[in-house]
């Protein structure tokens, strides 16, 4: 079939409504066609060509949610925010001063600086102020910040004249025993008094050797009573704290009496976890030879 001139199928375009839009606008009542996925054409108007609020419908661009997540896939790490910055330093290697002393003599009540206490920031002053940074999570330079510094501060106490001259504390020059427990008169005992912290090794009523002691603390208190020597370890370390625990001689479970370094260092500013804490290592050695095991041991209160 021929057709004339000019003349268009209804809802073609003509020829010349292409170049011109408005020409193109929609004529009479005719709606304009909507492709469907199958081919099929909608008209615009239509309701059901609204997929706004209908929950089955998924944006191409967005993935099926009703496929599984792959379980060989790892999630991306997230990412831990690193320690806050550190502020200028107020004390830093190759000072030297009685800032660095107090600073050791602060360190060394928490444990974190052994040694005499000097006026120099060496070394070791540099490896314990790092050790004591890490532990608080702060940026680990070395260098004592304000931060740093005001944390030590809040664990620590004024050091003592002594703690800064590397001295005993008063009253540590050695301690007057009390009177001897009538259970130390006889055979080979371990005589501890807790009322003049000190131990005396005891045979057949004579007196061999005395030395200062320590205990535990409330929370962790040295035990009472008669026990015996249970077993000897030389070198011992520690399993709960990991420290060094020499001419270790245990009476009663864990507890030991052994020589401290921490005593030797510190006096009775510290306590033990329960054991009987020697400072003298010579006589510690010396008594470590003598005791047997199967000997007694008291512990009490004069």
């Amino acid at each position: 079939m021929a057709y004339g001139v000019g003349w268009a199928v209804r809802g073609e375009s003509l020829p010349w409504e292409d170049s011109h839009p408005a020409a193109a606008q929609q004529r009479d009542d005719q709606p304009v066609a909507m492709p469907h996925e199958d081919g099929t054409a909608t008209p615009s108007d239509d309701p059901s060509d609204d997929t706004s609020d209908d929950p089955s419908a998924t944006p191409s661009d967005e993935p099926d949610p009703s496929e599984e997540p792959d379980p060989t896939k790892e999630p991306e790490p997230s990412k831990e925010p690193g320690p806050p910055p550190a502020g200028p330093a107020l004390l830093s290697p190759g000072d030297k001063g009685p800032e660095v002393r107090d600073l050791q003599a602060r360190l060394k009540q928490i444990d974190w600086f052994s040694g005499d206490v000097t006026d120099n920031y060496g070394d070791v002053t540099t490896e314990a102020v790092r050790g004591f940074q890490a532990k608080r999570g702060f940026q680990v330079t070395g260098e004592v910040d304000q931060r740093t510094l005001d944390r030590l501060h809040e664990m620590t106490r004024q050091p003592t004249k002594a703690e800064l001259t590397n001295q005993p504390p008063p009253g540590d020059g050695g301690n007057t025993p009390g009177p001897l427990d009538a259970r130390c008169t006889t055979g080979r005992v371990l005589c501890i008094d807790k009322s003049s912290r000190t131990l005396r090794w005891v045979v057949d009523g004579d007196v061999r050797k005395t030395v200062d002691v320590r205990f535990g603390s409330a929370e962790l208190p040295t035990r009472e009573g008669v026990f015996s020597i249970q077993r000897k370890s030389r070198d011992h370390v520690s399993t709960i704290y990991h420290t060094s625990m020499p001419f270790a001689m245990f009476f009663s479970g864990g507890q030991a009496v052994h020589y401290s370094p921490d005593f030797a260092a510190r006096g009775y500013n510290g306590a033990s976890h329960g054991c009987v804490n020697v400072r003298d290592h010579d006589a510690v050695a010396w008594l470590y030879d003598q005791v047997n095991v199967g000997d007694k041991v008291v512990i009490y209160w004069s």
